[in-house]
């Protein structure tokens, strides 16, 4: 039987008719949720830390349990300044690294869960699409926060997922709620597509070669790109075949890409005037002091805007055409 990432036995999740579900079964399940052939979602015991959203794009190329990005949820409570950080706070209900996800059929029933015993996910048709629903708690953030997370799936768009932030009846009052690609660096995503410009990782920091977080540059609404009412914004990587990539010595096994390159995009239907597009970069790989072969690239990619109840943000990865986006050998 297989195993999660702490070797207990569970039952994959498997397709069940047009979408990929956690089994029906009684048991440890795995968390996994989306299409079968397309973008993926889950959750710890998955590899990976926890307080993370998971993102798996198998039709990259890459095995069942590679990864192509991770999603944190980062609010800010009305009147403050920091972030709450689902992956980097220490739980309050049983003291490990990183908040708590689970996901439930009720989203006002917050009474933590064991995320093995995973909710299967509403199927319902909206507008013609069939659609996968999955509500996703997380536990309360040391700053007050108190968020839920929703994700969907629609039957004809198999790259990409909407997913939105919600505001607990408990919650403090939010000023933001970021929902963060974090693992840019994977991927050594470094050139920006913004409305009529691209931008460069190196262009941005150029001298910078420290072992932590570049500051971040942010893009303002008038600067990204329009489809109909809504915003969009693209990184994409700067090499034809990142796999074949040359590392240095030392560097771990799981950072070295797999699979095809492909184009990841934030959109923003009815943008806030305020938002605001932002990305920081890495010079070496995360809690590593091993250089990212090619040089500084983004690491967390996200959108930024004033808080607002249930806000849709829509998040892609496409293949990208050979020679469209990247440098020539």
């Amino acid at each position: 039987m297989p195993r999660d990432s702490k070797g207990r036995e569970w039952t994959e999740a498997a397709a069940d008719g047009r979408w990929l579900r956690p089994a029906p079964t009684a048991g440890p399940r795995e968390p996994r949720w989306g299409h079968p052939d397309g973008i993926q979602l889950g959750l710890h015991p998955l590899s990976g830390p926890r307080g993370l959203l998971r993102l798996y794009t198998p039709y990259l190329g890459q095995p069942r349990d590679r990864l192509l990005n991770f999603i944190a949820v980062e609010p800010v409570p009305a009147g403050a300044s920091k972030r709450g950080f689902s992956e980097l706070e220490r739980s309050r209900l049983d003291d490990a690294p990183g908040l708590r996800i689970w996901s439930a059929d009720d989203p006002e029933d917050t009474r933590p869960q064991d995320s093995r015993q995973p909710s299967r996910g509403l199927v319902a048709v909206e507008d013609g699409v069939e659609t996968l629903t999955v509500e996703l708690l997380v536990e309360p953030f040391a700053n007050g926060a108190d968020v839920r997370v929703r994700a969907a799936f629609r039957a004809d768009r198999p790259h990409e997922i909407s997913l939105a932030a919600f505001r607990q009846p408990a919650s403090a009052e939010l000023e933001a709620c970021t929902l963060t690609a974090t693992m840019g660096n994977w991927a050594r995503l470094r050139t920006l597509r913004l409305a009529t410009e691209e931008v460069a990782a190196a262009v941005l920091w150029p001298e910078y070669t420290d072992v932590h977080f570049a500051e971040h540059a942010r893009f303002g609404v008038d600067r990204l790109a329009r489809d109909g009412d809504a915003v969009t914004v693209s990184a994409v990587p700067d090499e034809p075949e990142p796999r074949l990539a040359e590392h240095a010595p030392g560097t771990k096994e799981h950072w070295r890409y797999v699979g095809v390159p492909a184009v990841q995009t934030w959109r923003a239907d009815d943008p806030d005037p305020a938002l605001v597009a932002q990305v920081n970069g890495r010079y070496t790989y995360w809690m590593s002091e091993a250089p990212i072969p090619g040089g500084i690239a983004f690491e967390n990619f996200e959108i930024v805007e004033p808080f607002r109840q249930g806000r849709v943000l829509t998040y892609s990865a496409e293949p990208l055409a050979q020679g469209r986006g990247v440098k020539a050998d």
